[in-house]
């Protein structure tokens, strides 16, 4: 909450995003993909980074778009963000940032988290280009076709 953005799973990451051209290129990929069920079932944690995410079920079709808009966004740099690529990528959904926090806070959040997890299910409607600040800055959002 402190970061100001909603729930989402980072596609990709990249350096020096022309934001004009990034815009036209996801109102473009948006009008070519559909809307997917989105079903989030397990709990997760990056420990070297302290932190703890939800892990939407994946499908082939999940993949693919993200591989798909990867291509689509080819010309931008991802150096530095190897873990968003294709064949790297671990989906997830991140709901507790511990890194700065003493180690009693991230065993102290896993326990609650994993206490008052529960499943959940929803659709993944859009797609959008926020600029990783603090807090978030949403620059633009496109829906996917129904």
């Amino acid at each position: 909450m402190e970061w100001k953005t909603r729930p989402h799973l980072t596609l990709a990451c990249f350096n020096d995003v022309n934001e004009e051209k990034c815009k036209k290129l996801l109102k473009e990929f948006a009008e070519s993909h559909k809307r997917m069920p989105a079903y989030i079932a397990s709990v997760g944690m990056f420990t070297d980074t302290k932190t703890i995410f939800v892990l939407p079920i994946m499908n082939s079709s999940m993949y693919q778009f993200q591989r798909e808009l990867h291509e689509y966004l080819n010309d931008f740099d991802k150096k530095g963000w190897e873990w968003y690529c294709p064949d790297r990528w671990v989906p997830h959904c991140t709901i507790a940032l511990t890194r700065e926090d003493e180690d009693s806070v991230f065993y102290k959040a896993s326990d609650l988290i994993l206490h008052e997890f529960e499943k959940m299910s929803g659709e993944f409607v859009s797609i959008g280009l926020v600029k990783v600040t603090f807090p978030v800055e949403e620059i633009y959002t496109v829906e996917l076709c129904g």
